[in-house]
């Protein structure tokens, strides 16, 4: 296989160099953060304005959480064709049109007549934030060398910890102060600023244009399987549960899907859309199981927490935000640290700390009542953000530094894309489970029965809502529960990760250990 292009935006020597950033390393990796903290940002921005967005097209969480799923899903759909898009075009062209698509996508929403409308656009914007972080990802990657991975993956982590610090206040205030559709116009200007970064510091790749050609039948098989998995798992909000015939039919369709195309990669190979070959790589293969379950913690709390401010202690999409932050500057606290310990020592030391920091800042909120403190809240929250900044990039680096620079790229979409899949299932998941819990404890809910209670939260009187107040928290409760549990299981593969420094290894192997 040819080197990539992504290969070729390497400065010279950056491969085998000394472990500190260069100057053109650091300069490149904040440029390629401005487009990254564009999709980073929505999506926290966007958690706040649920409860808002669900009263004001009057629907319920099984329907408004689509706002978020759907974006998610084709940020994972459009994932894929990221390392071919690069190949063959180069790193530079790829990324700086993807900014152009989320932006389209950001106005489009801003500008959306009702929640079919808003769902559709969401999913344009989806399909432009989804190849940016594995595009810049590839970049900087291939700028840094695995002797910086874990330094340069703190770079790109960046915008995971912006976003869940600034995304929710933000968003919050928009949604409060001015008007929710400013959650999506705010990303024009932004998005115009890293565009004019891009043209003037990402470095120019032509692509090869040899190329192998797009994989269409993969395209046909793997997206519509994620999708049809997902959507069988929101139409389990309905009577019946994952018992429904229907439910069944979903979910089977779309493992019957991702079945196939997994049989149909291992006959194109390199070619694919994902080369499942990768995962014959135990580091790697453990390491995409990790994410995916960090994707269900880290998305899934992002859902449950601010409709929990929201709706069981009837505060503003603001002080939900301002309530939130203390995660984002947990992870912002961990995740340098976590960058340096990585490098020297390996994921494998510093992961299952993480995650029994995250499991440790989760058990509160399993616990929660209609009066927890807010200080004993804020404290979990900023425990959870430890956690999740000694779990989340490690692992990813981790995962890369055994593989062969030619697939590098591939690789790293590959991860890109689990996470997505995972943030999906823990967002369409835990808003089954929550709008089950409402349904149950409040069956005469407006609304109730489908998750249409939760719309119907914002709308009710203060002095009704104090008196359903502790069935309320006792939903969040149980669902936190099942958060939890989904968090411990991470133990597992972080076990499993290396225990010694990607110092141990003076360069990347040219060719994929999997033959």
């Amino acid at each position: 296989m040819t080197e990539s292009p992504a290969a070729r935006v390497a400065p010279p020597g950056a491969a085998g160099g000394g472990e500190r950033l260069d100057r053109q390393t650091i300069v490149l990796g904040l440029v390629i953060v401005s487009g990254t903290l564009m999709a980073i940002l929505d999506t926290t921005i966007v958690n706040v304005a649920l409860e808002t967005l669900g009263r004001d097209f009057g629907t319920g969480l099984s329907t408004i959480q689509w706002v978020i799923t759907g974006y998610m899903l084709a940020m994972g759909t459009v994932i894929p064709l990221t390392g071919w898009a690069v190949d063959r075009f180069g790193g530079r062209r790829v990324w700086m049109t993807s900014i152009v698509l989320f932006v389209l996508g950001s106005a489009l929403s801003g500008a959306a007549w009702n929640i079919e409308s808003l769902i559709v656009f969401r999913v344009v914007q989806g399909l432009g934030g989804g190849m940016l972080m594995p595009t810049g990802m590839a970049i900087l990657t291939m700028a840094a060398g695995p002797r910086r991975m874990g330094r340069i993956m703190s770079i790109v982590g960046v915008p995971m910890l912006l976003g869940p610090v600034l995304g929710p206040v933000i968003g919050g205030w928009l949604v409060q102060d001015v008007d929710w559709r400013w959650i999506f116009f705010v990303n024009l200007p932004v998005g115009a600023l890293a565009f004019a970064l891009a043209w003037w510091k990402v470095p120019h790749g032509r692509g090869e244009h040899a190329a192998p050609g797009i994989d269409l039948r993969g395209l046909l098989l793997l997206p519509p399987g994620f999708v049809l998995l997902i959507y069988g798992l929101s139409t389990a909000s309905s009577g019946g549960g994952f018992g429904r015939p229907a439910t069944i039919a979903w979910l089977a369709g779309g493992v019957a899907l991702v079945a196939l195309f997994a049989l149909h990669s291992l006959r194109r190979r390199e070619r694919a859309l994902i080369d499942v070959r990768l995962f014959a790589d135990r580091t790697f293969a453990t390491a995409a199981a990790a994410v995916f379950f960090v994707g269900i913690a880290l998305m899934g709390s992002m859902l449950l927490i601010p409709l929990y401010y929201q709706i069981a202690r009837g505060e503003g999409a603001l002080a939900a935000g301002l309530l939130l932050a203390p995660q984002g500057l947990g992870a912002a606290t961990a995740m340098p640290l976590a960058g340096v310990v990585t490098d020297k020592l390996g994921a494998g030391r510093i992961v299952p700390v993480g995650i029994v920091v995250l499991v440790l800042g989760t058990i509160p909120f399993a616990t929660v009542g209609a009066d927890t403190p807010y200080w004993l809240l804020g404290g979990a929250l900023y425990v959870r953000g430890l956690g999740l900044g000694c779990t989340m990039m490690p692992t990813m680096s981790a995962a890369l530094t055994t593989l062969g620079r030619a697939v590098v790229p591939r690789a790293s979409s590959t991860l890109n894309i689990i996470v997505q899949l995972g943030g999906s299932v823990g967002t369409a998941l835990l808003a089954v489970v929550l709008s089950r819990q409402i349904s149950d404890r409040i069956p005469q809910a407006p609304g109730g029965g489908g998750g249409g209670a939760t719309s119907g939260m914002g709308q009710i009187p203060e002095r009704v809502r104090e008196q359903l107040a502790p069935q309320l928290a006792d939903a969040f409760g149980h669902t936190f529960w099942v958060a939890l549990v989904l968090t411990a299981v991470l133990i597992v593969p972080a076990l499993l990760l290396p225990r010694h420094g990607a110092r141990d290894h003076d360069s990347v192997p040219d060719a994929p250990p999997m033959g």
